[in-house]
């Protein structure tokens, strides 16, 4: 196995000024080729710090990628570390002068002695073509080890990986098959879930690794195998999966890539049918859920985010009766809020939300986290109470996605608990 380490160099990422988004996506690209990232390491602009992780790192790693410090400014030091670290010195290197120069003569801007200086490049490295800026990436084959070097701007690091850095480490190193296949679950727990497969998981072939992945109202299963042939591990996988599915099949909304929003969205296109949401409680982010996705204009009509019991009674119709004595956090009003806007809109379905998503808000009947939904249907509608307990953000995202979920199960004719 070949193993990789990655190293982000700038004060600015340790400060959290910069989000580090660089690691995460060169350890995506790497797993794709069966390369194991061993290691993820930040580092501030000290020489020494520097010159310390990279010894640490030349004696884990067979392969180093690092990332930042390639400006033309004095706080870049990334290629004088790299020079005098391999014990050699800075030259113009020909080829990135005419890059540079092009560059700015491209943009009608003069090149200055600061930006010329970007093609100073430690002797030993490898010249690596930057399309996208003006530092060139490098690349060192000493130590034992490999060593990649590239700024550490997103779109440019990018860039130079897939046309350049990824076709260089497969033809250098003999790299495994490695493959992985995603199975999305929604509204159930990553305990419950284990416990619901764990005969399944405990019959699996020693080389397919399952892995459980939960974010916030999602857990993802990833099983993973190493082999020769991707197609050969692509079936045994799928075979795997198929074997569990009828357990879980209630929960699964999707594989890979799949979001569930934009899976409920294509089967309301395949049905013929059309959603409307009034929102109290969601505040509008159950909407972004399904306008964020290209196409929901085939199928999202609108709604109406009444915050304020006004607005639930001027238009959606809900009486001032049920707001006195049910109180806007209650069945009664959730189902006269999806009501009333799928009769304003004439949608074929309208999801409602109200509730405390706190941190303040709470009573002794209704503490924080109290939240009822609804679904208006054709045929009637669907009320369901939440009972969370996250902070602000996560209630109102929980809400929206159990939302969107109980749409989904409708949808499938799967709401038989």
């Amino acid at each position: 196995m070949v193993r990789a380490e990655i190293i982000t160099i700038g004060d600015e990422i340790l400060y959290g000024q910069i989000l580090d988004t660089n690691t995460q996506w060169i350890s995506l690209e790497l797993d794709k080729l069966g390369i194991k990232t061993v290691r993820k390491s930040s580092v501030g602009d000290q020489i020494d710090e520097i010159v310390q992780i990279l010894k640490e790192a030349q004696k884990r790693a067979d392969v180093v990628f690092i990332t930042g410090g390639l400006g033309p400014t004095k706080d870049d030091l990334t290629k004088k570390i790299l020079a005098d670290f391999f014990g050699c010195s800075l030259a113009y290197h020909a080829e990135a002068l005419q890059d540079v120069t092009d560059f700015f003569a491209k943009r009608g801007r003069e090149l200055s002695d600061l930006n010329r200086d970007q093609a100073l490049l430690p002797t030993k490295c490898t010249f690596i073509p930057n399309k996208q800026g003006t530092a060139p990436a490098m690349w060192f084959n000493e130590l034992d080890t490999i060593w990649i070097s590239m700024p550490g701007v997103p779109f440019e690091m990018k860039s130079i990986m897939e046309t350049e850095v990824l076709p260089r480490l497969v033809n250098y190193f003999k790299l495994p098959v490695i493959v992985h296949q995603l199975v999305k679950t929604v509204g159930i727990g990553e305990s419950y879930l284990s416990d619901l497969i764990q005969d399944w998981e405990l019959q699996l072939p020693s080389h397919i690794k399952l892995a459980y992945l939960p974010s916030l109202g999602i857990v993802k299963l990833r099983l993973t195998s190493f082999g020769d042939s991707a197609k050969s591990l692509h079936e045994q996988i799928s075979h795997e999966f198929a074997k569990v599915m009828p357990l879980i099949k209630s929960y699964v909304f999707g594989y890979e890539k799949d979001e569930l929003a934009d899976v409920v969205g294509k089967l309301l296109i395949e049905q013929k049918s059309t959603l409307a949401l009034a929102e109290s409680c969601t505040g509008g982010y159950l909407a972004h859920q399904f306008t964020q996705h290209p196409g929901s204009s085939a199928y999202f009509l609108g709604g109406v985010l009444a915050y304020a019991n006004e607005v639930k009674m001027n238009q959606l119709g809900v009486s001032s009766k049920i707001l006195d004595e049910d109180g806007a956090v209650s069945d009664s009003c959730v189902i006269a809020m999806a009501t009333g806007v799928r009769q304003m809109t004439g949608s074929t379905y309208a999801l409602a939300t109200s509730g405390i998503a706190g941190p303040e808000g709470g009573t002794p009947d209704k503490p924080v986290g109290t939240i009822w939904i609804a679904l208006a249907h054709p045929n009637g509608v669907l009320a369901k109470k939440l009972t969370l307990g996250g902070t602000r953000i996560q209630n109102i995202h929980l809400t929206s996605l159990t939302s969107i979920n109980l749409l989904r199960r409708f949808l499938l004719n799967d709401l038989a608990e």
